[in-house]
C-alpha cells in the first residue's frame, strides 16, 4: 500500500511538471489518467501490481 502511495505521489509530481513545461497538454494529461483508472479495473492490474511491487522491493533491498 505504501509503495502505491508514493508511486502516485511521485506520477503526480511529473505530471504537474511535465503540463507546466508545455511538454504535455493538460487535455492529454485528462486521457493519461483516464486509461490509468480503466487500465486498474481490468485483469491487467493484478499482474502489473504484482510488477510494480517486485520492483519496489528489489530497490529497496539494493539500498539496505
Amino acid at each position: 500500500m505504501v509503495f502505491s502511495v508514493s508511486a502516485v505521489v511521485l506520477l503526480g509530481i511529473v505530471l504537474i511538471i511535465v503540463i507546466r513545461n508545455g511538454s504535455i497538454k493538460l487535455g492529454w494529461a485528462v486521457v493519461a489518467a483516464l486509461f490509468g483508472f480503466f487500465l486498474a479495473k481490468t485483469s491487467a492490474a493484478s499482474p502489473l501490481d504484482t510488477f510494480l511491487n517486485q520492483i519496489g522491493t528489489t530497490l529497496n533491498s539494493l539500498t539496505h
